[in-house]
Parts: structure tokens; sequence; C-alpha cells
């Protein structure tokens, strides 16, 4: 072919490409290539338009044979250090991005790919001055300010995180998911300067269908099942535009135990670990193999210990990608795949839209949708997911009898309880309490705890602590509704068993809304502190009504937040109901459901055998209720 055929070839690759049609534009790339093997710019454009359509390996064969040729191709270097993040290849993708910016130091784009990938390898103060150099390249470069924001709140420098955030969306305000990490950054500095403005800004743009948020930072702030499901599908779809390779394809597994994976970041000192490790250990092994698979961070701690003795085998894949995580659990043939993160930090999807197992699970970590690109069905319960929200939900609903969280009853309590004087607590005086972490926190229910306050005299709220700015916001934010800043009692962090015993020296326990308390509120029940919550639509805000139903306490649960008023300070006046009701607790705790781990490991194993039944008779995933005596 003459020059300009080749050249008329490449700008019809080209236009395909910018017209969105980069699957049809590939092959044009390569017959150009064909003609003309030095033609860097169809080598670069050819690995663009793989990656876009999720074909990353090759991509990265393509810009590898490129910078062999002309090694000075920073485009192509820059290009590898992106695939190599998207393969979750720090290191390879940290060494493309270095050899990029010693080529071109004023190179934003390299400086700022250097810092994503100190990030995920925990080397954050190199990170955040990587950025630096960026920005000092570009001050104008919205992403680095975005990214800036990102790694800030990976350190808790919330406040500093939003004014990175607020520095991006003056620039470039439609970035993906920038609305969302800003308002989630206010909320967890209790920062609420414009918070309705933007929480309508990022729900709209959800409904229509905009990558305004991530799944798991929009749960705090908006209480539509329908909205959750519409945010899922906009996600997964951006981060996974082309069906992935399934890596398991129909096969059928005989063993004589079933095998069910757990796939987690948070098998260590975490909330998940807390609750589950109880039915690990009492899993039955003459009918299941339990396989943990442990994402990153990798720590070696306690909980890790004890999760680790409690299954078969415990795999550590920090090291690995998501397909390298997903052909580990078909190599070990896991029959049930169970992802314990969902959407929270540390999260991999990936590993479950690769079809890595006959039957995938969404349970526990992720109190919400994930769609059926990840997951085949989401365990929970009839009070989380009632039947007239089933519709918002793409995966089929498997539903315990009672609650769909498990509880460990080997939990430790400290037999030593603090006196008021030692946690900093007045004398005397009626003690409401909410250990929820600050971005559950609303102003529509700050409004009502100061409410409370004002009418139940000489009473303190008693919060977490340990955040300068959010105590600072919190007690500003109470003296704008006339409270004093002093009724407002902050703890630091403890020790669980001493967290827990603390507890007795609180009243009454104020739930959050649209993000209810979850392990708080088990803990709360479970060290005798009675709970009052507002039951809203979705999972996450339905989950303090399920655990106290599950503890014989469906009294406590309210469906408006005037009942919920209402009720706190009904029991704030009348010592004598607030003690039936800590009675009642107390008289409920050995017998309750919620705290029957041995139960909740039946009616869990049930809801496996059942699923496992479906799929090795080709049927269908389909929605189902455990009995109550599995």
């Amino acid at each position: 072919m003459t020059d300009a055929e080749i050249e008329a070839r490449f700008n019809a690759a080209v236009g395909l490409h910018r017209a969105g049609r980069a699957r049809e534009a590939v092959p044009v790339y390569r017959q150009v290539l064909d003609d003309r093997p030095e033609h860097g710019n169809a080598a670069y454009n050819l690995g663009v338009a793989l990656r876009s359509v999720g074909r990353v390996r090759e991509a990265i064969e393509v810009w590898s044979r490129l910078v062999e040729r002309d090694p000075g191709r920073v485009d192509a270097l820059l290009g590898l250090s992106r695939a190599f993040r998207s393969l979750n290849d720090d290191a390879r993708s940290l060494d493309f991005a270095t050899r990029a910016a010693t080529l071109r130091p004023g190179s934003a784009d390299a400086h700022n790919l250097r810092s994503n990938a100190l990030r995920s390898m925990g080397r954050n103060a190199e990170a955040l001055a990587a950025l630096d150099a960026a920005l000092a390249a570009e001050p104008g470069y919205a992403l680095a300010h975005s990214n800036r924001g990102h790694l800030l709140s990976a350190l808790k420098r919330h406040a500093e995180a939003v004014e990175s955030y607020r520095a991006a969306r003056a620039l470039q305000p439609s970035l993906p998911d920038l609305t969302g990490a800003l308002l989630d950054q206010q909320m967890r500095s209790c920062d609420w300067r414009d918070f309705a403005a933007l929480q309508d800004e990022v729900r709209d743009g959800v409904r229509r269908g905009e990558p305004v948020t991530i799944p798991f930072t929009f749960l705090a702030h908006n209480d539509d099942p329908a909205d959750q499901m519409a945010c899922v599908r906009t996600h997964m779809k951006s981060r996974f535009p082309e069906p992935l390779p399934a890596v398991w394809t129909g096969e059928t597994y005989r063993h004589d135990r079933l095998r069910v994976g757990y796939v987690s970041s948070d098998l260590r000192i975490h909330a998940v670990s807390q609750l589950l490790v109880g039915m690990l250990e009492r899993h039955d092994r003459s009918r299941f193999e339990i396989h943990a698979f442990a994402l990153p961070p990798l720590v070696e701690d306690e909980m890790r210990a004890r999760v680790r003795a409690a299954c078969d085998t415990f795999k550590d894949v920090s090291a690995m990608d998501d397909a390298g995580i997903a052909a580990a659990l078909r190599s070990a043939e896991i029959d049930i795949a169970v992802d314990l993160n969902g959407f929270t930090t540390h999260c991999r999807p990936g590993i479950f839209a690769r079809r890595c197992a006959p039957v995938q699970i969404n349970y526990l970590g992720y109190p919400g949708a994930m769609g059926t690109i990840a997951a085949d069905y989401i365990l929970a319960d009839h009070t989380v997911i009632p039947a007239e929200e089933s519709v918002s939900y793409d995966e089929k609903i498997i539903r315990l009898p009672f609650a769909y969280q498990p509880n460990d009853d080997r939990r430790a309590i400290a037999d030593k309880t603090p006196t008021r004087a030692e946690v900093g607590l007045p004398e005397t005086g009626f003690v409401f309490c909410s250990f929820n972490a600050s971005y559950k926190i609303t102003p529509p229910v700050f409004d009502v705890w100061m409410q409370l306050l004002q009418e139940v005299p000489g009473s303190v709220l008693w919060l977490l602590g340990g955040d300068a700015v959010i105590e600072a916001n919190l007690r500003r934010e109470a003296v704008d509704r006339g409270v004093d800043a002093g009724r407002l009692i902050f703890a630091p962090k403890a020790p669980l068993p001493d967290h827990l015993a603390r507890h007795r020296l609180a009243d009454l326990f104020l739930d959050t809304l649209p993000y209810n308390a979850h392990t708080t509120a088990s803990d709360a029940l479970w060290a005798g502190l009675p709970l009052v919550t507002c039951a809203g639509r979705s999972f996450a805000a339905r989950v303090a009504a399920s655990l106290l139903r599950a503890t014989g306490l469906p009294d406590l649960v309210t469906t408006s937040l005037e009942d919920y008023k209402a009720l706190a300070l009904a029991m704030a006046r009348d010592p004598g109901r607030l003690a039936a009701v800590k009675a009642r607790l107390a008289a409920n705790l050995p017998d309750a459901p919620l705290f029957d781990t041995d139960r909740t490991r039946r009616q869990v194993e049930r809801a496996y055998e059942i699923a496992w039944g479906r799929r090795m008779a080709g049927l269908e995933p389909r929605s189902f209720d455990v009995p109550e005596d599995a």
C-alpha cells in the first residue's frame, strides 16, 4: 500500500475510535501495522483501543513492543503504567511511570500515576510528594487534585481532602465519582455546608446514569433502594464496560464436602471478622470445607490468626491481580464463593465479575446490592429487604429467618467498668450515646439529638472521638442549635473488650439514618444497652431494626424521625420504663437468635446447600427463604 493509503486507513481507525467504536477500530489499526510495523501512533492507539474494551494484556503486549522499538515513547510508558495499575500490579505500574517521569520530568500524568501506585503500595508520604510534583508541573490538573483528595481520605485527613476535592470540582466538575467523594469527605468531617444541595446533586446524577459516586458512600445519604441499584449498575458498567472472560465455565465439581470460599480484605481486626469468626469456627466440617482468600492489606494480628485457624485453608492472595485470584478460586474448585467486601474499602469485584465459582454470594460486608455481574445471590433477612423492595435488587435474595448478621457469642467484655469520671462523663445526668462513625451522622438526625438534649435537662451525648476537626465541627453545630458544646462528650478509641464495657455507663443508644448502626448496634445490645432506631427503606437503613427484632425488642423500632424522637424522649423521662427495657434485654440475651452463633451457622449452611442444589440441578438462581428449623 502507498503511504497515503496507509494514512487513510489509520485515519479511518481513529475515526471509529473517536466515535466510541473501539472494538471495530482494533482490526483496522492492526491492518495499518501489518503494512507498516513501525507506525508508532497506530501501535499506541491500538493499545488504547484494546484496553478500552477490556483486553488489557493484549494492550500491554502492543505497548511493550512499541517501547522496545522506541524507548522514548512516553505515551506508551504511561499506557503501560495505567494497564498494570488496572491489573493491580503496582510494582510494574510504578516502574513505567517512573521511567516516564525520568524522560519527561514535567509530565503531570507521570507523577500522578506514580502516586497512584505508591498509594496502593502503602507508601503514602511518597505518594503525596508525587502528587505535589504533578500539581507543581500543572496546577490546573483536576485529576491530580482529585487523587490528592483520595490520598488524604485514606490518611483520614478528611478536612484537607475536602479542599482538594473542591479544587478539582472548580476545574472539572464532571470527573467520575468526584461529587460523591466530596460529599463523603464532608460527612466524615461533619462539615455540613451545602449538604442538601450536594445530596440532591449526587442523587440526580445517579438517576441520570452518571458516574457521580461510588456505591458505598451513596448509602450514607440515600435511602432509596432503586437509586442504590442504579448507582451499582452505572459503577459496574464503568469498571467493566465489556464482559470479562469467565474462569468457571460450567464444570461440575464432585466433592465429598461443599467447598465454600470466603474472599475478603477484612480477615483481620475489623468489624466483618468480629462478626463472622464465631460462625467460621463452628462450620460443620463433615459437610463443608472452608477456604479463606485474604485480599490486601496484609495484616497479621490476633483476629487473622483466629480466622486462619478456623479454616481448612487460608490463602494470602494480596499479591495477585483479580484474574489471578479468580483463577485461584477456580483451581481450588470452590463451589460457593462468598464476597465479604462488596463495594467497601479494598473491594475487588473484578474477581467475581470473572465468574470464579458456580455460585457467588454477596454477604455481610456491604449492606446493599452488587448486581448480577458479581453475585447470584445476596444473603439478607425479611427486615433488611422486605418483600416490597425486592424489585430493587438484581441478585436473587436469600432470606434468613431471623437476622442476616452473624455474631460471635464468645466476644469478651471487660469485667471492669470505668467510672464516669474516668471516661469524661458528668457524675449525674442521662447519657445518650451513639458510637457510629462520623459519616453516618446526618444533619436531620443531629437536629433530633440536639432537641433531645434541650428537652432532657442535664443530659449529654456521648460520641466516638479522636479527630479534632470532627469534634470541633460537631460542637459548633450544637451551639448553632442552641446547645452548650460541653454537652457533647467524645470517647477515645479503646480495645474492643474495654469499649464494650464502657457501654454500661450509657443509658440509651441513638441510631443514625439512613446508614444505621450495624456492628455498633450488636455491640450495644451485646453489652446490654438498648437502642432506638428509625427504620428507612434501604438495607443499610434497616439493619438495626433487624437486630432489635432478633433480640426480642421490636418495640424500639420506629419508622419516622418524629416517632424516633418521641420514643427516645419517653424512655429518657421514664426511668422505670427504661429499666424494664434493660431488664428485658438482659433476659433475652441468652436465647436471642441474634447471638445464637450456632443457629445462624446452621441457617447460613442451609442457604448454601439450597443455592448449590439449584445450580447442580441446572436451575437458575431464584429467591428463597431459609426455614427456621434449618
